[in-house]
């Protein structure tokens, strides 16, 4: 297709693809070979601004690029969110530079997520507390039903917390999703639906942003 450019300068051309998403500023560029490979932890990798992004040094040089947002890593797809002031016209010769640069390079696109040690201890602290089997059960059903139709929008979805006194599930969009006008719509339409139609103890989804986190209902 027209929208796709292969660099003539790097040995192994690599055809990019562009697919629109479903939010107008987030393209998602499929290169053809695996973005991240499929380890322990989930196959996707979420950089909402440069500071994530220093575990990664494919997110880094993505934000190089003027007018970058948000990047986001699936498995075989690059979404990148732009500002809403730069053209996609002149940002995408860029993005492909930078992609087709980077994977003739060689190197990882991400660096393994070793979180610092209190923040290691703390997340075995919460892990060593038995999931619940309604937990268990919303996990289960996300990553069946529900992420990968998210996926192929070029985003995904992750599991936040479930408050078992009020019932209410939340959910981090991420990606493509984040941000996007019918995410709020999905979010309440389709995964509620399901949720609740498998779980009764489900009564509500609601998006998570962390940012609010200190005006959020939070139960302990």
């Amino acid at each position: 297709s027209s929208s796709s450019s292969s660099s003539s300068s790097s040995s192994s051309s690599l055809f990019i693809q562009i697919q629109e998403t479903p939010n107008p500023l987030s393209l998602m560029f499929v290169p053809g070979r695996d973005v991240l490979v499929s380890t322990e932890g989930g196959v996707a990798r979420d950089y909402p601004n440069p500071k994530a992004a220093k575990r990664s040094p494919l997110a880094q040089r993505l934000f190089r690029v003027e007018g970058v947002n948000g990047v986001f890593f699936g498995t075989d797809f690059v979404t990148v969110t732009k500002q809403e002031d730069v053209e996609w016209s002149v940002m995408k010769p860029e993005i492909f530079a930078t992609i087709t640069d980077f994977f003739a390079s060689g190197r990882d696109v991400a660096v393994a997520e070793a979180a610092d040690p209190a923040e290691a201890a703390a997340e075995a602290g919460e892990e060593e507390e038995e999931e619940d089997e309604i937990v268990l059960m919303i996990k289960e059903l996300l990553d069946t039903r529900i992420r990968p139709a998210v996926q192929d929008d070029g985003g995904d979805i992750e599991f936040v917390k479930f408050e078992e006194d009020t019932g209410v599930v939340f959910l981090q969009l991420q990606g493509a999703c984040s941000g996007c006008p019918s995410s709020s719509i999905t979010l309440k339409s389709g995964i509620e639906n399901m949720l609740m139609h498998y779980i009764p103890e489900v009564k509500e989804v609601v998006e998570f942003h962390p940012e609010d986190d200190s005006r959020m209902p939070l139960s302990f």
